[in-house]
C-alpha cells in the first residue's frame, strides 16, 4: 500500500490556502465540487430534481392567479 506521491503544492502550503479560501466563501475550489454543489442545490439534496416536482404547483398558482385577478 502506497502513501501517495510528493506534492509541491502541498509542501509549499498552496493547498491549505486554497482550502481556507474555499471554505470562507463556501464555493468549492475543484470543478467536480462546484458541479456537485450546483446539483445539490437543484435537487434540494434529496436526489430528485425539484424543478419537475414543483412544476404542477407553479401551474396551479398561475391558474388561480388568472382566475382571481381576471
Amino acid at each position: 500500500m502506497g502513501f501517495g506521491g510528493f506534492s509541491w503544492k502541498r509542501a509549499l502550503g498552496v493547498t491549505r490556502v486554497e482550502t481556507r479560501i474555499s471554505r470562507s466563501f463556501g464555493i468549492p475550489f475543484t470543478r467536480s465540487g462546484r458541479q456537485r454543489k450546483i446539483g445539490a442545490a437543484m435537487t434540494g439534496g434529496y436526489g430528485c430534481c425539484l424543478i419537475p416536482a414543483l412544476a404542477p404547483l407553479v401551474v396551479l398558482v398561475v391558474i388561480l392567479a388568472f382566475v382571481f385577478l381576471h
